[in-house]
């Protein structure tokens, strides 16, 4: 199994913390972001994991050489941002012949077992299974409209008028159908592609701990409030 986990960004509203060290590298209670997604993927028996770099990519590299060899590593630096979309579809031959894959924004903070999400994904087979959580602040998130079965009737990036709640939580679970909706170039996940796919996508509810370190609040919250990633079984 294959994730692409997206890792790319300057981490602007980080600063002064971005200054000199890269947003995935940014440690919650000791461990970079980037390591506790690596366990993330070992935990999910993901094979091969795919990271996007730019900001600050010296240091991406070296924390990367010095980690355990499993999951396998690809490693692809962008002189210039593809955005989310962009970057899946210039890598799409590295997912060819697979049938799903998944996709991890490396900015998230998530200590949910996912295996629940790919056993949803199978078993109604949509272009994408997006994890949704409910935020206090919607107009700032991708935001879902869901039918009575968890289908996703619509989808819209930051709405200055929210239908519901539930917000795009940065993991998801991609297929060829996915690729094929990515428009070329440039592109934005949130803004160019899920839009286009009302009716072909399912919701999976994640309800345990996640957060989006993308602001000092949250990232200052986390040291307090991670509970870090749960024991192997």
């Amino acid at each position: 199994m294959k994730a692409f986990l997206l890792a790319a960004g300057h981490g602007t509203r980080l600063r002064p913390l971005t200054d000199h060290t890269p947003k995935c590298l940014l440690p919650i209670r000791g461990v970079p972001l980037l390591g506790i997604w690596l366990q993330i993927c070992a935990a999910l028996g993901i094979d091969e994991v795919l990271i996007n770099i730019h900001y600050r990519a010296d240091q991406v590299r070296e924390f990367l050489n010095q980690r355990d060899p499993h999951p396998k590593v690809i490693v692809v630096e962008e002189k210039e941002l593809l955005g989310s979309g962009g970057t899946l579809r210039a890598n799409q031959k590295w997912v060819a012949g697979e049938d799903l894959f998944w996709v991890f924004y490396a900015d998230v903070l998530n200590s949910n077992d996912l295996h629940s999400m790919m056993d949803a994904h199978r078993r109604s087979s949509p272009a994408v299974t997006l994890g949704v959580y409910r935020v206090p602040d919607p107009s700032r998130c991708g935001i879902v409209e869901l039918s009575a079965d968890n289908v996703v009737e619509r989808f819209v990036e930051k709405p200055r008028q929210p239908a519901s709640d539930l917000a795009f939580s940065g993991i998801m679970i991609g297929t060829p159908a996915f690729l094929e909706a990515i428009p070329p170039g440039k592109s934005d996940i949130g803004y160019d592609v899920l839009p286009k796919l009302g009716g072909q996508m399912i919701a999976y509810p994640i309800t345990g701990y996640l957060l989006d370190i993308g602001t000092m609040d949250n990232y200052e919250q986390a040291q307090i409030t991670w509970p870090g990633l749960p024991l192997p079984v």
